[in-house]
């Protein structure tokens, strides 16, 4: 039996949800809970309730609309036009089955974070087929198995589409979404077998992203000395494994909501820790949000301030990255409900983006609200859209209704823009929804 999980805001929000069939989005019949008193509260988080609110309901539009506007865009992304429309591509077969891969268009590449993604939309929306065929690309061409090589265990970040790595090391953000996309593969499809043994392949890579020893190399950027992507003592996600730059974190990367599936269905010995670090980097987002704009920098140091590389310093500001970290506070509200400062940070970062103007606030800002340009995106109209799911102010729906009104990104920017505006439906819809064994520890 499957939980599909999503939350409620309160104990109050959570019996109107539930007697407004209309706008809710109900999935298996959650595990049974015991009776509410002091000392057990009502479960209010998406994992307890079973229930997954759906905004676009909420905003007005009829279900069977939103139905067909999910299958548009992923009929476009993934099964388009190749030279306008998709980012997913055949290519070919080996001995494991079809290959394929997620193109950033733009640049030019294959990056993790696509391939990822492109795994988790495909599992939210029951496409085998197409999860298999990323999965198997990506295990082909992305990930390093030579013991030897620093980045052992892990996927490169950006390949060309021949497979050659453009930099073997990884970017942290794409190993989060292949392990929770692999976790909810085996509970909706069930286990195949070697590459296709979902739960076991996950379990190895969620081990070595904790675990794995230092290793020193030769990589085509020189030598050096990677390690794990948390750091154990800050139980944080790094921003790199090479040594040089390990003692540095992404806001963008910290996905509490996903450490609490990794807590529940992980290695058992590790579930602690996973627990622990979901709170750390609930706590992280509250340092790193501005006060006043709520904006998060694209890089940042463990205490949560900003971070300017040396080889990119405007990665102290709010810029592409950044625009993913309400996302991620916002979707472990809606499933965890255990956090309510990520209430107030949704209501804070949509007010400051409001009063920029619904219609032409930028994508790029300094932290305290400075634009910067970039123009207003398809990408952060979704991300912004999702932290509606956090937010509680009337405001909110003006931001689901922005997203829905923006058509499927096409040509060359369709790539980030593109895999921010599926999930984003997926989320604002109630489809996007944490799989797992009605037996998971709660």
């Amino acid at each position: 039996m499957t939980v599909r999980l999503r939350s409620a805001r309160s104990i109050a929000t959570l019996l109107l949800v539930l007697a407004t069939a209309a706008c809710t989005r109900t999935g298996s019949e959650p595990a049974p809970q015991a009776p509410a008193s002091a000392a057990n509260p009502a479960p209010t988080g998406a994992v307890a309730t079973g229930a997954y609110p759906d905004l676009f309901a909420e905003a007005g539009y009829p279900r069977v609309e939103v139905d067909a506007k999910i299958k548009a865009a992923f009929q476009q992304l993934f099964h388009g036009d190749r030279a306008q429309q998709t980012v997913y591509y055949e290519d070919g077969s080996n001995e494991h089955g079809p290959l394929a891969y997620i193109h950033d268009v733009n640049s030019g590449d294959v990056r993790s974070e696509g391939m990822s993604y492109g795994m988790m939309i495909a599992v939210q929306l029951d496409r085998k087929a197409e999860f298999d065929a990323i999965w198997n690309w990506a295990m082909t061409h992305m990930y390093q198995d030579d013991p030897a090589h620093p980045a052992h265990g892990y996927f490169a970040w950006s390949v060309r589409t021949d497979g050659v790595p453009n930099d073997e090391m990884p970017a942290p953000d794409g190993e989060e979404y292949f392990i929770t996309a692999l976790y909810f593969a085996a509970q909706r499809w069930g286990d195949g077998e070697g590459l296709y043994d979902y739960r076991a392949q996950a379990d190895r890579l969620l081990t070595d992203v904790l675990h794995r020893q230092p290793v020193t190399g030769t990589t085509a950027r020189g030598e050096m000395t990677a390690v794990n992507l948390f750091d154990h003592d800050a139980k944080m996600v790094r921003f790199t494994p090479d040594l040089a730059n390990a003692a540095h974190t992404d806001a963008s990367y910290h996905l509490p909501a996903f450490y609490e599936i990794w807590a529940r269905v992980g290695p058992q010995a590790d579930r602690a820790f996973w627990g622990q670090a979901a709170q750390v980097s609930r706590d992280y987002f509250a340092k790193a949000a501005h006060p006043q704009t709520a904006l998060t920098p694209d890089y940042g140091n463990f205490d949560g301030t900003p971070w300017a590389a040396p080889w990119r310093p405007e990665s102290a500001d709010f810029r592409y990255d950044a625009w993913r970290s309400a996302m991620n506070w916002s979707v472990d509200w809606s499933w965890w409900a255990a956090d309510p400062r990520q209430v107030d940070m949704s209501n804070r970062l949509q007010a400051f983006f409001e009063s920029q103007g619904m219609a032409g606030y930028q994508s790029l800002y300094t932290l305290d609200g400075k634009a910067l340009g970039g123009g207003q995106t398809t990408g952060l109209v979704a991300t912004n859209a999702v932290a509606s799911l956090a937010a509680d102010h009337p405001r909110r729906l003006a931001f689901v209704r922005a997203l829905w009104e923006h058509p499927v990104p096409s040509g060359q920017q369709r790539y980030y823009d593109g895999m921010l505006y599926l999930m984003a439906l997926l989320h604002c819809s109630g489809d996007f929804r944490a799989w797992l064994p009605a037996d998971a520890e709660r």
